[in-house]
């Protein structure tokens, strides 16, 4: 337990924080990989290279800062986290590290602000953060190795399957090398995949969502080819993984994570939205949804750039077709001219709030979201300005916390 005079303090640089956190985490990461280069093994240098996990750190630090007198109010954060750190394979050890480097980069970038008491408070804070993840990610670890099919680590899969799902996106089937049994998942969860790439230094570990109901003697990842643009670099693992993985080759896989999941316990309406391949873990969702509740009302909507990225078109239009209860929607940015032609597609330009009440019946439903930042502001404001309470509103970031909010404070909500 925090005393009140180190509460104080550490919410008296709450102020600084949120104006240069980013300068502390930036700072902190130069030091961390100068000293410990081995840790960039387990981070996406890409996050790394557009600050995105900067601005992640940053944000949690400062939800600490704000939260300090009450941590239990960024328990869900932790567990959140957790299930990332569980995935990538972060272990105790590397807490003292951490903590060791934080200050370091606070004492410099804050300078005078840094004082010594200061110092001491975010210690002893830390402590108390680092052991209540280290405690959390103890039990998922165990979870993950003694559930029925479950193993500890990576562990080897073949690609039985590789199937182009459109003109950016690929599937890829994955069984176990050893023929084993492999865990269950939650619709929604996803796999740490760790490819052996000739000629790197380091190892490129990525997550990616599970875009196939659980119970499947195989694990299903559907891969959005990244090529790039000149503010953001070509993503290295998708690319070798659409060019160079074929039918037969071996991955290596964490057991799935992730708290992004479907509630089945709840009765009514779903509502799925997704963009571009944001619509992997809804995909799964929706899949799961036709196996156990095939007569629950079930609302997906996809929006894609058009016709020919848009992935698995085929399935969800079989499962409305085998189950009475599901509808679906899709909205093209810019259809091509065969969409145009062929009216392959519900809606052309951007999701909206009287469109989206037109095909949805009421705000009292399950609303799931994910896909690109700007896809999911817009689904976000939308569903604010409907009344759509917070708590039925879930998302996930495809990469390090960010959002949603058009302000862009800072804010502990969720990842990948």
């Amino acid at each position: 337990m925090l005393n009140e005079q180190t509460i104080r303090v550490i919410q008296s640089t709450a102020p600084l924080l949120e104006s240069k956190g980013t300068a502390v985490t930036k700072r902190f990461y130069e030091i961390l990989f100068a000293e410990h280069p081995e840790l960039l093994n387990v981070f996406n240098h890409a996050n790394q290279k557009q600050g995105r996990q900067q601005t992640a750190l940053a944000n949690a630090v400062y939800a600490a800062a704000v939260h300090i007198d009450n941590l239990a109010a960024i328990l869900p954060v932790v567990k959140q986290i957790g299930h990332k750190h569980r995935s990538l394979g972060v272990k105790p050890e590397h807490y003292p590290i951490v903590g060791r480097t934080l200050l370091t980069a606070m004492r410099e970038v804050l300078g005078e602000a840094a004082t010594d008491e200061v110092l001491q408070a975010w210690e002893t804070a830390y402590g108390i953060i680092a052991d209540a993840f280290i405690g959390v990610e103890a039990e998922m670890y165990a979870q993950a190795e003694r559930q029925a099919g479950g193993w500890e680590g990576f562990r080897a899969f073949r690609v039985d399957r590789k199937q182009k799902e459109s003109s950016v996106i690929t599937s890829f089937y994955l069984v176990p090398v050893d023929g084993g049994a492999i865990a269950s998942f939650e619709p929604g969860q996803y796999v740490s995949v760790k490819p052996e790439m000739p000629g790197e230094t380091y190892t490129h570990i990525r997550q990616y969502s599970l875009s196939d109901a659980p119970g499947k003697p195989y694990y299903r990842i559907s891969v959005k080819r990244e090529d790039g643009a000149p503010d953001c670099p070509a993503g290295k693992v998708s690319v070798f993984l659409h060019e160079h993985v074929s039918e037969g080759y071996t991955l290596w896989l964490t057991a799935p994570a992730g708290d992004f999941t479907l509630d089945t316990s709840d009765p009514r309406p779903v509502v799925l939205l997704s963009g571009g391949v944001g619509l992997t873990p809804l995909l799964s969702m929706l899949k799961t949804l036709g196996e156990t509740a095939p007569d629950r009302q079930v609302t997906f909507i996809h929006a894609a750039l058009n016709g020919e990225t848009h992935a698995m078109r085929a399935e969800v239009e079989e499962l409305a077709r085998r189950y009475s209860g599901f509808s679906y929607r899709f909205c093209y940015q810019s259809p091509t001219a065969a969409d145009q032609a062929e009216r392959t597609f519900h809606k052309e330009g951007y999701i909206d709030l009287e469109w989206l009440q037109s095909v949805v019946p009421s705000p009292d439903a399950a609303f799931y979201f994910c896909g690109p930042v700007p896809f999911m502001k817009t689904v976000n404001r939308v569903l604010q300005a409907w009344g759509v309470r917070k708590e039925d509103a879930r998302y996930e970031f495809f990469g390090p916390a960010g959002s949603l909010e058009e302000a862009g404070e800072p804010t502990a909500q969720a990842h990948r």
